[in-house]
């Protein structure tokens, strides 16, 4: 297999250092070139085109989202954003992942060198699934939030919620759809919401993004749709016309209060390396809502959601995968299928009608 070819396009000579050693350490990735502004970027893409680009938002001479709007226009590439982790940031990022980024790296202001390094195995991952991202997805409507990198060993949903009782009730007058997305997701999420009517039952959502960045994401998306859309808080209510996102850097779980619904936040260790973690939401709504939910499961790399999605089958709530013509990566959809936990699988453009049907 030829090798994966990366450019970087970074401000920070720092940076730059850094990302170049610890990718072109890696089997399979050659640094093409690290370029400090996009302008630069661009002469050297004249002589060779990369398979995908680690681009900073905030930059001399031109910006990363002016950059990114540009390539996607001309020639749609996998890019990876590198961002700062702040309010501020997540805002000016969410900008990038609507011009087409596939993925989020998040860096710290100070002890960066140490972050990277600490991070160098989450980061390519991250490079290798862009390379395989579906960029004519990417193209289309474009976005796609990624995790915070931090090397972990792979805890399951028993480090939050053990498996079993209490049972679901058999009957209740609201229902609850879940859905588990990742690499690609804020594209195929603004899709499904944004089609919804405003009477639809509520939603509860695990998007794998960084703190800090689901706030804006969720301000963003109840600009643009009928339901209400909002960061997933402490005792939220789940009800009909409303979605939940579960807040970056937190798990979120589904509880039951007699007929109604509430989602917990809290804290705990990464569940297949990711917090929040869609296996942690699924297996909740399974012991609480049973068959009175519906369970989706996404774009997306790895196969968190797969194990949850299974129990949420078997506990009898109506599970849909998204097909593999529509993702921008078929990980967590095609594990989800392979491990017999899924009833239906449709295109992403039909997924707002299997809510909206309840």
């Amino acid at each position: 297999m030829p090798s994966i070819k990366v450019l970087i396009v970074d401000d920070s000579a720092v940076v730059r250092q850094v990302l170049t050693g610890l990718l072109s350490s890696a089997a399979g990735i050659e640094v093409m070139h690290a370029a400090a502004d996009p302008l630069l970027a661009m002469q050297r893409m004249k002589q060779q085109w990369p398979d995908v680009i680690l681009l900073d938002v905030e930059m001399p001479r031109m910006d990363g989202i002016t950059f990114l709007r540009k390539i996607m226009a001309e020639r749609p590439t996998p890019v990876v954003i590198c961002s700062t982790l702040t309010e501020k940031g997540a805002r000016t990022t969410m900008e990038a992942m609507a011009a087409g980024a596939v993925a989020i790296v998040t860096k710290p202001r100070i002890g960066l060198k140490t972050f990277l390094s600490e991070a160098a195995e989450e980061l390519i991952a991250t490079v290798k699934a862009a390379a395989r991202a579906n960029v004519k997805r990417l193209a289309v409507r474009a976005e796609a939030p990624s995790q915070p990198l931090v090397p972990v060993s792979k805890h399951t949903a028993d480090v939050i919620l053990p498996p079993g009782a209490p049972r679901a009730m058999a009957q209740t007058t609201e229902r609850v759809v879940a859905i588990g997305t990742s690499t690609g997701g804020t594209q195929a999420l603004e899709q499904v919401l944004t089609a919804l009517p405003r009477v639809c039952p509520g939603i509860v959502i695990v998007q794998h993004m960084p703190e800090k960045f689901t706030a804006a994401f969720a301000s963003r998306l109840d600009k643009l749709c009928q339901i209400e859309v909002k960061e997933a808080e402490n005792n939220d209510r789940v009800m009909p016309g409303r979605a939940l996102i579960a807040p970056g850097g937190r798990h979120m779980l589904l509880r039951r209060s007699g007929a109604q619904y509430h989602v917990e936040v809290v804290d705990g260790p990464l569940v297949n390396r990711h917090r929040p973690s869609v296996d942690v939401l699924f297996r909740s709504v399974a012991k609480s809502a049973g068959a009175n939910a519906q369970g989706i499961i996404m774009t997306g790399m790895g196969d968190d959601g797969a194990a949850g999605l299974l129990e949420m089958h078997q506990a009898g709530a109506r599970t849909v995968a998204q097909d593999e013509d529509s993702c921008v990566v078929f990980g967590m959809p095609k594990e989800a299928i392979k491990r017999g936990g899924v009833d239906k699988i449709v295109s992403l453009g039909v997924i707002w009608r299997e809510i909206a049907q309840g």
